[in-house]
């Protein structure tokens, strides 16, 4: 595959004989899609593109042959020969050139299914690759930079196919024609200078773009910074207001942008370098073989007719040949946008699946709660630094189990080890006695729901979020999670209901609306095991309870795994697991940690303090609000 071929590149920038290399790569690699096994169809688009293209070549070669024979029989004496035959050839003149235009057109017009056919797949397969990357790489990326990228290496397919295709092979070819036919109809001088020309134009284009190419990777760096910034500012437009930080904001992404600016400014002065130089070789060949062409005609060797005919060949020669110059920068920068979205493809997936990956019974309906067991697990997040030391548990199908324990403990550490978001350092994580990585990834996630901490929901409406939980479920199953959830009375309240829009990340919803959202999307998914990860942590103490009653009712029947901060919503677990520095050190029962006075007592008592100060506190300003002048 084409994808995989730049994937094998190496991230630093390549060297002019590397980009050569690669664009052809880029190419080859793109004909697998261009000539697909068993689609009839696009292979017939492909021959009639290139039969009309070849049309077009013949027609555009004829033209100049017509119009020299057109001067000649003007220039002859008989009123016969001015009458009739320079007007036929003419209107064959005439003919010639819209059917050249006309072949053009319709070749791109045949061709177009084609061209989207292929962008729209190498896009698909970056969106699907980079879903199928691992955690790890998602928290380090740039999203902004990141959707550059495949925006620009899709424009840059685009590029390949519209320009390389379809205007560098036929310009080569009809480059050889032309200087075919000067070689028949005069000599070898002239076919030799047309060649030479050529030689000259090709390597001086080649040579002074492999110096823009660095130019133009540098201005790419740029814009991606600059789209990162602007893009990171704004998803944090809270966290800027708050600290006031507007003018901070606007400096660093003007310090980009200037950056950028003189990035462009040395492209667009370059290419007009370019542009001189090329125009310059053109130039001079046309005149020194003008003057050749003139000679002849004083000596009595060659026509007008015959001169003007070199001079609109040498003109019909190096226009393409002027636009192949343009057409071979377009293509060395479409490789450099290219760059980074094979980078990207380039990614390993650091987890996949086996060859023979078991399926999983994913919703209750399907299968009884799943048992979930943990067998002497190791696992960091770096190779020298171990989060997890040997984590023994399991809870049995229908059970819940809680696991508490300070920040940076390792508590959510394993929630994402059962989702197999990383695989284990050591030891086995098994679901329904089989370990986690011999199941398929999608099968294993759908058998687990999860209520986080920080609910994302998509800038879309509540019927589509609530409805990300199982796609395609029908208004009334949305309704009736909905309602399990304790979210149906205030959407129907809401003036577009269901169709209400939570907009960027649910930023128009309160917390409490969102973690009821999300509980209905879980529900509505059914899942065999569910993990709450610190689900109401974030939340006021009525809103708390409110939607604890809420997950209670998901839970029931159901394998929970409870990850919690507030002790308070796992007393009634039948099992907590107190986790610190990435070990148990205590387990049990509320009632049986509180009566052993360890940590979990410990932590106990300092949360039950930490409440009453709050519930004192709050006692004692509450009359001196209602006795204040509130008349200001």
């Amino acid at each position: 595959m084409v994808m995989r071929e730049f994937a094998s590149a190496p991230s630093a920038p390549p060297s002019d004989a590397d980009t050569r290399r690669t664009a052809l790569d880029t190419v080859r690699g793109l004909l697998p899609y261009l000539w697909p096994r068993g689609d009839v169809r696009t292979r017939m688009h492909v021959v009639g593109a290139v039969v009309l293209l070849i049309a077009a070549k013949l027609a555009t070669i004829c033209v100049p042959i017509i119009y020299a024979r057109a001067i000649d029989r003007l220039s002859h004496r008989d009123p016969t020969h001015l009458l009739v035959v320079p007007v036929g050839l003419i209107v064959g003149y005439g003919l010639l050139r819209i059917a050249s235009g006309a072949f053009g057109e319709l070749r791109d017009a045949v061709f177009a299914p084609v061209k989207q056919r292929v962008i729209r797949i190498a896009a698909m397969q970056t969106f699907r690759h980079l879903h199928g990357l691992s955690l790890r790489f998602h928290l380090d990326r740039q999203t902004g930079g990141v959707t550059r990228a495949v925006e620009r290496g899709t424009q840059a397919i685009e590029l390949i196919l519209r320009l390389g295709v379809f205007n560098i092979v036929p310009t080569l070819i009809e480059t050889l024609m032309v200087t075919a036919v000067i070689w028949r109809l005069f000599d070898w001088r002239f076919a030799g200078a047309t060649l030479l020309t050529v030689v000259v134009y090709v390597g001086f284009t080649i040579a002074f773009t492999g110096w823009r190419i660095g130019i133009r990777r540098r201005m790419n760096e740029v814009e991606s910074e600059a789209s990162t910034k602007a893009l990171d500012s704004l998803l944090n437009y809270e966290t800027v207001k708050y600290f006031g930080n507007e003018g901070h904001e606007a400096r660093r992404y003007d310090d980009t942008q200037a950056r950028y600016e003189r990035a462009a400014v040395k492209t667009q002065v370059s290419l007009n370098l370019l542009n001189i130089g090329q125009a310059t070789i053109i130039a001079v060949a046309m005149a020194a073989i003008m003057l050749m062409a003139a000679d002849g005609v004083a000596a009595g060797r060659l026509t007008v007719g015959k001169f003007v005919l070199v001079n609109t060949y040498l003109m019909q020669l190096y226009q393409p040949l002027n636009f192949l110059g343009f057409v071979y920068a377009s293509l060395r920068q479409g490789v450099v946008d290219l760059e980074q979205m094979f980078r990207l493809l380039g990614q390993a997936q650091e987890v996949r699946d086996p060859p023979q990956a078991r399926e999983l019974p994913a919703r209750l309906e399907q299968a009884p709660p799943a048992e979930v067991r943990f067998e002497a697990v190791r696992f960091g997040y770096q190779p020298n630094r171990e989060i997890l030391h040997g984590i023994s548990f399991s809870v049995q199908p229908g059970g819940r189990t809680a696991i508490v324990g300070p920040t940076g403990a390792g508590k959510s550490t394993i929630s994402r080890l059962l989702f197999r978001f990383y695989d284990v350092g050591g030891g086995r994580v098994l679901l329904d006695g089989q370990d986690v990585r011999d199941y398929a990834q999608e099968s294993l996630r759908a058998a687990i729901g999860v209520v986080p901490q920080d609910t994302v929901l998509f800038n879309d409406t509540i019927r589509y979020n609530i409805g990300y939980g199982r796609i395609g479920a029908t208004q009334a199953e949305i309704e009736h999670a909905a309602q399990l959830a304790q979210v149906h009375d205030f959407v129907s309240r809401l003036p577009d209901g269901y169709d209400t829009r939570v907009g960027e990340r649910g930023l128009k919803l309160s917390g409490g609306e969102k973690q009821r959202v999300a509980i209905a999307r879980t529900i509505l998914k059914n899942p065999r095991v569910l993990v709450l990860d610190e689900a109401t942590s974030a939340l006021d103490t009525h809103t708390e309870q409110e939607i604890q009653a809420a997950l209670r009712l998901v839970a029931a029947d159901r394998t929970t795994l409870l990850i919690a901060h507030r002790l308070s919503t796992v007393v009634d677990a039948d099992e907590i697991l107190v986790l610190v520095d990435g070990r148990i050190a205590e387990r049990g029962t509320h009632r049986a940690l509180l009566a052993e006075g360890g940590a979990y007592a410990r932590m106990w008592a300092a949360q039950s303090e930490e409440e009453d100060a709050a519930a004192q506190a709050g006692s004692v300003l509450m009359p001196d609000l209602e006795g204040a002048d509130l008349a200001i």
